[in-house]
């Protein structure tokens, strides 16, 4: 039913001017492309060499593309990826996280975590089975996300500059 209630104007709506801090500019874009490549660079070597840990930051980066088609467009490249082309776990522990992701709240992407988390404990990057898994469930899961906050912090501006215009509405 309707509401007798009355509310003040909104803090931002869509007559608000958008803050100087998310004006697109290509110099920006520059800048912010720039940060996260060397960001990726160096998070790379921070690795050290550690052939298994490199690979999942490297296919984990590879993934994290492909999940703008949601969790299950990228799901099978992970378990191809993950089961058949590296090794870092079996198909039926692949399976169990893949349950484990439907049955939780939260986004069905942090199976990556899970696959991270075995791949280091398979593949003994580390000689305590704890640290090795935590190590890989850590670079599974930054190297995923890395590329969701560059498409943010550097496409949010250049989809913000379109609004008012006709082409684009």
């Amino acid at each position: 039913g309707a509401s007798n209630k009355a509310y003040g104007a909104a803090v931002i709506d869509d007559h608000t001017p958008t803050p100087d801090h998310a004006k697109f500019s290509w110099a920006k874009l520059g800048v912010t492309v720039t940060v996260f490549v060397a960001l990726w660079g160096l998070a790379m070597l921070a690795l050290g060499g550690q052939q298994t840990l490199t690979d999942m930051g490297s296919f984990f980066s590879k993934a994290a593309f492909l999940t703008i088609g949601g969790a299950y467009a990228v799901l099978p490249y992970v378990y191809q990826g993950g089961v058949e082309h590296y090794g870092w776990l079996t198909g039926a522990q692949m399976m169990d996280g893949l349950a484990l992701g439907e049955t939780t709240p939260g986004p069905l992407i942090m199976i990556v975590t899970w696959v991270g988390y075995l791949g280091g404990v398979t593949k003994q990057v580390f000689a305590n089975p704890l640290a090795a898994g935590f190590a890989g469930a850590a670079v599974a899961t930054f190297f995923t996300f890395l590329p969701s906050f560059l498409f943010l912090l550097a496409g949010g501006p250049l989809v913000e500059s379109t609004r008012g215009d006709l082409k684009f509405t």
